[in-house]
Parts: C-alpha cells; structure tokens; sequence
C-alpha cells in the first residue's frame, strides 16, 4: 500500500545545479582548476562538500575546506533567489494531500541552504519528516538517510515512492528498498535507470508519474473493496 513519497531537494524538487555548477566552477578556477560539466556531475553533484574537497583538493586544511564550503554556499544563496520548483511539484503535493500521503524531504543539501530552499520555495511545513545527511551517520549514497526517514514515517520501505535525479541518491534510495523514480533534470534518464531508477521522467508533469501514481491507488482501493465483500 502506497503510504509516502520522499522527495530529494536539488536537482528534484528544484533544479539548482546550474548554479551549483557556476559557483564550483568559478571558485575552482582560483585554485587553478577548470571543470566542465561532465566532471561535475561525476565529482561534484550529490556527494557533500566535505567528501568533495577531499577528492578534488586534499591539500585543504579542514579548516580551510570548511571556509572554502563556507563561501561556496553562501555565493549560491545569493545566486538562487529566483528558483521556482519544478513543473508538477505543487500539483503532486496537493495530489498527496487529497490522498492522505506522508511526505518527507532526503537530501545531502548542508542545512543552511535547505533552510533557505524551504522558505525561499514556501514549502517549509509541506513535509512530515526532513532528513539532512549531515545529521545521519552517513550520506547518501549510503541507505542511511532513507532508512532514518522511514523510520521517522512508521513506514516499510515497500510503502514509498523516491523521487532522485542523482546516481548517488538513487543508489541511496535503492539500497533502503525503495522504489526509486529518477528525475533526469541534471543527468540522463538511461543514467539514472543504470543506478537503479525504474522510470525516469523530466519533471512532475510526465504522464508516467501519475498513471503510476493513481494506479497504485487504484490498486488498494480495490483490495480494500475486496476485503469488504
């Protein structure tokens, strides 16, 4: 029985990775590193910036990399103030909403910019969970932070729904037993079917989505109905 959907934050609900992109590029460069896209989305998108800096520039001082992270975020912030969700968010919330669905929010996003995200998007009191990997004893695309937020929701992993555009989140999200959906906002859907997504769409208007969606409630309003007979 379809319980919940849990919702990744940059590159699902909302597309921030061409300014992720923009603000690692343009701070790399100072350290005599110019990036491309295809390096970002390997080394960069959805891993946390401590395991970042360690791959791409070991020879930080933590105290130099938590300033570095620091300064990366808050440029980001500045940047971000005119994101808007992507297309269907909105529609499908108020679709959990009718249909009495828990909703939680997984990501790897520090807290400060999720923080941001939620007041700057208005969807701070949307979800009756928020798990932040930086809380967790491990980030995706360990199963940890999706495994905390079942926890958190009462619910079994064969009752939820992942929404992911990462292969780090789907890897996260596929090892806690969940069935995964790829957003393929910032990588390409066969990408995010070979980590483990069992559909891939572009936003939240695909028609895929929702007639998986309402058939999974069709599916236990039938049983329901069948109990009763």
């Amino acid at each position: 029985m379809l319980a919940a959907i849990l919702f990744d934050l940059d590159g699902t609900i909302v597309n921030t990775d061409p300014i992720h992109y923009q603000v690692w590029r343009k701070m790399l460069l100072n350290y005599g590193m110019e990036i491309d896209e295809t390096f970002y989305k390997s080394r960069v998108s959805g891993r946390l910036n401590p395991e970042i800096l360690q791959d791409i520039l070991p020879n930080l001082s933590p105290a130099a990399s938590q300033e570095f992270a620091d300064e990366k975020e808050a440029i980001f912030r500045q940047l971000a103030s005119h994101l808007k969700p992507l297309p269907g968010f909105t529609e499908l919330v108020d679709w959990t909403k009718t249909h009495q669905l828990k909703r939680a929010l997984v990501t790897n996003a520090p807290r400060a910019n999720v923080e941001f995200m939620l007041e700057l998007l208005n969807i701070k009191n949307i979800f009756h969970t928020i798990v932040i990997a930086e809380d967790c004893t491990a980030a995706k695309p360990e199963p940890i932070p999706y495994q905390v937020a079942l926890e958190q929701l009462g619910i079994a992993a064969e009752q939820a729904y992942a929404l992911e555009d990462s292969p780090s989140g789907i890897r996260a999200a596929v090892a806690a037993g969940i069935r995964t959906i790829g957003i393929a906002s910032t990588h390409e859907p066969q990408e995010l079917q070979k980590f483990g997504a069992f559909m891939a769409i572009p936003d939240f208007t695909d028609l895929q989505l929702w007639k998986l969606l309402n058939s999974s409630l069709e599916t236990v309003t039938f049983l329901t109905k069948g109990i009763g007979v």
